[in-house]
Formats: C-alpha cells, structure tokens, sequence
C-alpha cells in the first residue's frame, strides 16, 4: 500500500508545483524588488534636490518663495511610504500626488535658471540639471520594470491555475499598478513657437 502513495505523491508535488505553489511568492518578492528600486530612484531624486536648491540658492536670492516650495515638495515627497503590502490603488494615487509636487516644484526651480544668465552657466547648475535628468530617466525604468512584474504577479494570482493556488494557500490580492496623476497627462503637449 505504501508504494502506491509514492506515485501519488510525487504525482500532487509535481502538480502542485505547476499550479503555483513557488511562483507566487517568487513574484510577490519580484514585486517587492521592483518597488523597493522605484523607491530608491525616488530617493536618489530627494536626495538631489538640497544640493540644486544650495547652488540656485546662490544666484537667485529673491526666489526664496520658489525654493521653499521646492524644499516643502521633496519633504512631503519623502513622507509618503509604502511597503509591498500597501499597494493599494489609494495608496499608490496618496504616493504619486506626493512625487507629483516634486515634479512641478523642480520644473518651476528648473525654469528660474532662463532668468540667471550666471546659473544656468554654473557647472555645478548644469551637473545637477543633468544628474536630475538622469534621475528622472532612471524613476521612469524603474516603473516600467514595475509595472511589468506586477503585471506577472497579478496573472499568477488571479489567472488558473495558478490562482486556485492563490485562492488556497496564499490569499495574495492583484498589487496596483502606475497610473497618470499629472493633470493632462493623457494629452499630447503641444508645442508652440
């Protein structure tokens, strides 16, 4: 009796085994991976920020009020965290209005340079003009590395079989994904000389 279990059982790993039972929590800490690197690009950015506001500081004294919104964006920037179990649509629309600010606020610094003839050429202005730009290209493929792995996760844990393994032994819910938070961000920008 013994030995017709051991087919059986090996027969259950084995289908188990292609139902989900390792892939799910492999693309959960995928999903996991690729959050903690949009956050790290996120980061890299704040952390940018208090150099650019100390080198525009500089030039253009009497736009105190622009690098204070500047300073007062990258703080609530930095304020909104979410681990990979708060990737809720709420969630993810709280943390992307915040980096939202921070987008509008070092476009308006940004724009302070055309003013200061003298900033915009400083080195130190153009190297962290250029090191945000890089920044803001890496925060772009970090999400689109995102975006991809939740979507793999999201097919293991609602699409069969893999999620009547899901359904069974994980219980794991589809993670949010991006979605455009910047009004007009659907539109094309038009472009007028």
């Amino acid at each position: 009796m013994n030995r017709a279990r051991v087919p059986l059982a090996i027969l259950a790993a084995v289908a188990l085994a292609g139902c989900g039972i390792q892939s799910i929590p492999q693309a959960n800490n995928a999903v996991a991976a690729g959050w903690a690197e949009v956050e790290n690009q996120y980061q890299r950015r704040a952390d940018l920020v208090p150099n650019l506001v100390e080198t525009v500081k500089g030039y253009a004294t009497h736009e105190k009020e622009t690098l204070e919104g500047v300073m007062a964006a990258r703080a609530q920037a930095t304020q909104v965290k979410l681990t990979v179990d708060q990737l809720t649509p709420e969630n993810m629309k709280k943390f992307e209005q915040a980096q939202t600010g921070l987008t509008a606020a070092l476009g308006k610094l940004l724009a302070v340079s055309e003013a200061y003839p003298n900033l915009k050429a400083n080195e130190n202005f153009r190297d962290l003009q250029v090191q945000l730009e890089g920044t803001e290209n890496r925060i772009s493929v970090a999400r689109r590395r995102y975006i991809q792995v939740v979507q793999d996760f999201n097919n293991l844990v609602t699409v069969p079989p893999t999620s009547f393994t899901n359904s069974l032994l994980y219980h794991h819910a589809p993670k949010a994904q991006f979605a455009a938070t910047t009004p007009g961000a659907a539109e094309a920008p038009k472009v007028k000389f």
